[in-house]
């Protein structure tokens, strides 16, 4: 009788001691549960960080331009300033020769103090006589970083950085030479070469252009076709693309190599007059940005 006394006291005791040690093994279990999950997904979270980060690519565009054209290149600083793209890191630098008189000395230095966006090359100023072939082969010396494409760009283009880069995301790193080919009714980016309104090369390339004699005793002539033709006898640039119909002059300006504003355009050449600008920026929306404010209307 006794016996069946302790088991009747020792039962609630018993099942009191299993609670709280299932609620103890319990929480135990739940908190390193959600501890490793929280590790899962802090892993995730920077693989998905890493991987954005590792696809960003970098481009460097030189507006090949003369020290006396200050107004255009503020204005295309507007231009290029406002615009940005999600998946590339894009410089631009405007490219011209040595200085030649002391009011571009004041001028220049002024600009190169307030916007740091200028290249000043050891060379005549020309258009056929071996600018395009100074800028290549410069850079890699005179740049404090490598780039995934360099661009030579006219003063007379509008180039819109997020298409330009989205065109390029899934093409090769190496070995590029991308444009827009020349014949106009040419979409054979093997035929001849890239237009000079704005080409584009992979920096392996640019560092080849440096060290090569094949571009070096082949400066003088009409710049854009010499790169191809320096390409051709290298054995470089065998990665082509003619980004047709997305580039391409303004219209009407230039025969079968002109065609009317589209919205998914790269870039728009021969902007020779102001009206054709504000066309081009119209079109394209470019003021957007612009929100409303106590301090101006329109």
């Amino acid at each position: 009788m006794r016996q069946k006394r302790v088991i009747l006291v020792s039962l609630p005791s018993l099942v009191l001691f299993l609670f709280f040690f299932s609620y103890i093994y319990f929480n135990a279990f739940l908190r390193s549960s959600l501890l490793a999950n929280s590790s899962k997904n802090t892993i995730k979270l920077a693989n998905n960080i890493n991987s954005t980060t590792q696809s960003k690519f970098s481009i460097f565009i030189g507006i090949l331009t003369r020290p006396d054209n200050y107004n255009h290149r503020h204005f295309l600083r507007l231009v290029y300033g406002i615009q940005s793209s999600p998946i590339a890191d894009i410089d631009v630098k405007f490219v011209f020769c040595n200085l030649t008189k002391p009011e571009q000395r004041v001028l220049v230095s002024l600009e190169i103090l307030r916007f740091n966006d200028i290249v000043i090359l050891n060379c005549l100023e020309n258009m056929n006589n071996g600018k395009t072939y100074s800028y290549f082969s410069s850079l890699p010396k005179i740049l404090s970083k490598r780039y995934d494409y360099v661009m030579k760009a006219d003063d007379d283009v509008f180039i819109r950085l997020k298409p330009l880069s989205l065109s390029l995301q899934h093409l090769p790193r190496v070995d590029l030479y991308y444009g827009f080919v020349i014949p106009c009714k040419s979409m054979n980016p093997h035929v001849e070469y890239m237009s000079g309104m704005g080409f584009l090369l992979s920096w392996d390339i640019v560092e080849w252009i440096g060290r090569s004699e094949i571009p070096r005793t082949e400066t003088v002539g009409p710049e854009d076709k010499l790169v191809g033709k320096w390409l051709k006898i290298g054995g470089k640039g065998q990665n082509r693309f003619s980004d047709k119909p997305r580039m391409y002059d303004y219209p009407g300006t230039n025969g079968r190599c002109s065609h009317e504003l589209i919205p998914e355009t790269v870039a728009v050449h021969r902007l020779k007059k102001w009206h054709q600008w504000f066309h081009v920026l119209d079109f394209f929306n470019l003021t957007r940005g612009v929100t409303d404010s106590k301090l101006y209307h329109f």
